[in-house]
């Protein structure tokens, strides 16, 4: 339980902090809100991504007339079920929309939030680990609530936070150095690293009571490592001599709880078949793989083909990877439906060429695809192949006339 006086300095305390924060770059997600909406909104995603200014320019859209609360603010830190009721009194009665920052902190919270909506109230709420929000929203808020998937900053967002303009060089900036708004400020690796060690000791190691924080660091490193390549629960396994797949089961699922890694399975029609094959492994954002691994030294390949799967991820698309006699890094489907096959590679080249086509060419079939893509840092071309046509694309070319305005 928590004084309603402390309660009550940390309410105070955190308005007068929100007025005081000025020139935040827009989020592109801010647009997919509507304000007529009365369903529970809730943003998800990776620690340090940009979902509390989210958060605060959504309030900037709507009046005065607002709660808010951050319940990581270590003033109450003892918050509990219980002191939702103080929580209600000092916002009063007149407030019509309310805001909660990461508030799965609190066992139960799911409660409260839905007697505000039963009482007809707009609640906004964020959080960094999915399971946490979603085993609640999926039992006590079924049917009330929307989710956001909130990212490091895109492109264009990278852009205008740093004040640059669209160029081949600054797109390969990007691609370096990602899009967390805290590292951008002054480019320091360590602010990269010590999120690491956060989100893997304080958000998965000490609330799933792992002792062994050495191999799940060990194992968390070499997946940033091996971006864009599979990987099994049998294979790590092995590699780190853990004892059973089951827990290194439960690792992946943590990791991509926390929305730090994400795991792309390979395409079957089967079910069975997509759950039992092998995974290829992704990193929320491309600056962040390489703050934490050494292997992109020489290899921006990956990073891009990292970056691809984030901007696909950002559509709410179905992805998968598609294997058979050759490879197609991404199988993108909408309602159902083939969209898009794409091949990613820095750059095609006399030694590539024919993989990278042949795995392509091979999806394109098996998918009856009359258009492919392979995405590659500057190329641009058309290739005609058996009637089928291959558009080599930049990656900045295929987010500004194929992405622009896509849903």
């Amino acid at each position: 339980m928590i004084l309603k006086e402390d309660l009550q300095a940390a309410v105070e305390g955190q308005r007068k902090s929100l007025s005081k924060i000025k020139g935040l770059t827009q989020r592109e997600a801010l647009a997919k809100f509507s304000p007529t909406s009365t369903h529970i909104e809730v943003i998800t995603g990776v620690r340090r991504s940009g979902k509390s200014t989210l958060m605060r320019q959504i309030i900037e859209e709507t009046t005065t007339d607002f709660a808010f609360l951050n319940f990581e603010d270590p003033r109450i830190f003892d918050f509990e079920i219980g002191d939702f009721p103080k929580l209600d009194g000092l916002f009063g009665e007149e407030v019509s929309i309310y805001f909660f920052d990461e508030i799965q902190n609190v066992k139960g919270w799911e409660v409260f939030v839905r007697q505000l909506h039963d009482r007809g109230r707009k609640v906004f709420i964020t959080g960094s680990n999915a399971s946490l929000l979603s085993s609640e929203l999926g039992t006590k808020l079924t049917g009330r609530h929307l989710s956001h998937e909130i990212l490091p900053f895109s492109y264009t967002e990278f852009l205008a936070y740093c004040n640059l303009e669209n160029s081949n060089e600054n797109f390969l900036d990007y691609l370096i150095s990602g899009g967390f708004p805290e590292y951008l400020r002054d480019r320091n690796p360590e602010v990269l690293q010590n999120l690491l060690k956060d989100i893997v000791f304080r958000d998965i190691a000490i609330r799933h009571g792992i002792k062994n924080t050495q191999t799940l660091m060990e194992i968390t490193l070499f997946l940033i490592a091996n971006v864009g390549k599979t990987t099994s629960f049998n294979s790590l396994r092995k590699t780190f001599n853990v004892g059973s797949p089951s827990t290194v089961s439960d690792y992946l699922a943590w990791l991509q709880d926390s929305y730090l890694l994400f795991f792309l399975p390979k395409f079957s029609w089967s079910q069975k078949s997509i759950s039992k094959n092998a995974k290829k492994v992704y990193c929320v954002d491309t600056g962040f793989a390489k703050a934490n691994s050494l292997s992109f030294s020489k290899d921006s390949g990956r990073l891009l083909e990292n970056l691809v799967y984030l901007i696909l991820r950002k559509k709410r698309m179905d992805l998968f990877y598609f294997k058979e006699k050759g490879e197609c890094d991404f199988v993108a489907f909408e309602s159902k439906q083939c969209k898009w096959l794409i091949q990613v590679t820095e750059r095609v080249h006399a030694d590539n060429k024919k993989g990278e086509l042949d795995g392509l060419t091979e999806a394109m079939s098996f998918f009856e695809k009359k258009e492919g893509f392979i995405l590659t840092l500057d190329q641009e071309d058309k290739l005609i192949i058996e009637g089928k046509t291959i558009h080599l694309v930049s990656v900045r070319g295929f987010i500004e006339n194929f992405l622009s305005g896509d849903s």
